[in-house]
């Protein structure tokens, strides 16, 4: 069975980033020279910039999304990230000043990235509070047990680019059965099988070709193809060595899979009973006009139209 595998994306280290920014707009709004009194510095302050901390708490979200990636946790990188906010926040602090906030633009734009982030939140702590069970898994397991159903297939098989080769192999095969493997390391052109006489392993009929697959199924345990067996890479002669229901993987190598798919379901529900309960009206936007037909007194003059006809 194949899971539909999902990942809940969370925002972006540069969302944060540009979060963080927006957060110090008032700040930044006010003079770059503060007389009056001396900034104040937050206590879990790593940084300040004009008066405004740069927090630990900061610096540690962004550590902590370097890490679902795989980036460790060293003095070097938290320096790096100090350095790309103090380099970002004094940036922001400029477009404020010229009004870029205003824009209606980038009003948008951070509409959006708020919606974006407190919707990944707001996911995030429906997983937490909604874990799946071990009890739901097992359940999930043993349907997808249930749905398995066909069999699999241990095969080895010669490959040629010819049917008069294809056909001289069987022959040969009449002969003596038990020199297929022989033959397969002689005559294959299958790399990926030659060496080891043609083994192919266990497989399902969908994994393959239509054509090997269904020549395959059709095969007596211990008997090969009596044809030459068509398919995009050439002629096959397939030995069949055995047959087995098809077998579930065990339950501790798809945990994960089943946890990440009932996980999935729980989401879908949840957004279509958030649907199922707002108002939504969707107002297709209207398609653009057409560009203007060319004026005749724009039109190509003779020459260019001759060579456009070559």
């Amino acid at each position: 069975m194949r899971f539909i595998k999902s990942r809940v994306l969370l925002a972006s280290a540069a969302s944060l980033l540009a979060l963080g920014a927006c957060n110090s707009e008032q700040k930044a709004a006010a003079p770059a020279v503060k007389e009056a009194a001396a900034p104040v510095v937050q206590e879990d302050a790593v940084a300040t910039v004009n008066g405004t901390a740069i927090t630990k708490a900061r610096v540690d979200m962004i550590v902590k999304q370097g890490a679902s990636t795989g980036q460790p946790d060293t003095p070097e990188m938290r320096r790096g990230i100090i350095e790309h906010l103090t380099a970002q926040m004094l940036i922001a602090e400029e477009a404020v000043k010229k009004g870029l906030d205003k824009m209606p633009e980038i009003s948008e734009q951070f509409d959006m990235l708020r919606q974006s982030i407190l919707a990944n939140a707001y996911v995030q702590d429906f997983i937490k509070t909604h874990p799946v069970s071990e009890e739901m898994l097992k359940a999930e397991y043993e349907r997808m047990k249930e749905m398995a159903a066909g069999s699999e297939y241990k095969a080895r098989h010669i490959l040629v680019e010819t049917e008069a080769e294809a056909r001289d192999i069987i022959a040969r095969l009449k002969k003596d059965p038990a020199a297929f493997e022989k033959l397969a390391r002689e005559k294959s052109k299958d790399p990926g099988s030659k060496a080891n006489g043609g083994e192919l392993g266990w497989f399902d009929t969908g994994s393959m070709v239509p054509e090997f697959g269904s020549a395959a199924s059709k095969l007596e345990k211990g008997s090969f193809t009596q044809e030459p067996v068509h398919t995009q890479f050439g002629y096959h002669v397939i030995l069949l060595e055995d047959t087995r229901p098809v077998q579930a993987p065990p339950f501790d190598q798809v945990k994960a899979d089943l946890a990440q798919h009932l996980q999935q379901q729980q989401l879908t529900k949840l957004l279509d009973d958030l649907k199922a309960k707002a108002k939504i009206a969707i107002v297709e936007a209207s398609a653009p006009a057409a560009a203007p037909a060319a004026t005749p007194a724009a039109a190509p003059a003779p020459a260019s139209a001759g060579a456009a006809g070559k």
